[in-house]
């Protein structure tokens, strides 16, 4: 049986891959679980159209990171935490607290996974902030740790 994988699974293939596979694995595995559809004429006129338009949607979203990387290139953030007489914070600079810091500075909407913040932010001071926007879009921006 051809069919269409409309999802990456392990061990078998990967999305919008045309594969053989033995009826019953995939009668009984595949289609039920929306993992592939069957390879036909018109269901392999539909994975290309599939193609298109997450290419299209995949640059769209690369544009917009670009974008959002531009209007943050050198600028830094400004990221408060209470600290004591000797400069180091109490608890850690958080993603969370970088994320709401970037939306009230510069209206700039980041998941929380995206952040990667520097190990060594246990102090007021300076440090490097790094945000993976997108594999092919990497910003680096200064970050101020300010006493609150």
């Amino acid at each position: 049986m051809k069919v269409i994988m409309l999802k990456d699974v392990d061990k078998v293939g990967d999305k919008h891959e045309v594969l053989d596979v033995k009826d019953g694995f995939g009668r009984n595995y595949l289609l039920p679980r929306g993992l592939a559809i069957i390879a036909n004429k018109s269901n392999l006129g539909r994975l290309n159209e599939m193609i298109r338009r997450e290419e299209a949607q995949e640059q769209k979203r690369l544009d917009v990171y670009k974008e959002m990387a531009a209007q943050l290139q050198g600028k830094t953030l400004k990221v408060g935490a209470k600290a004591g007489t000797s400069g180091r914070i109490f608890g850690s600079i958080t993603q969370l607290s970088v994320k709401n810091a970037l939306q009230e500075q510069f209206g700039v909407e980041v998941e929380r996974k995206k952040i990667i913040l520097p190990e060594e932010a246990k102090e007021i001071g300076s440090y490097t902030l790094t945000l993976r926007l997108h594999p092919e879009v990497v910003q680096e921006m200064d970050m101020e740790v300010v006493q609150e």
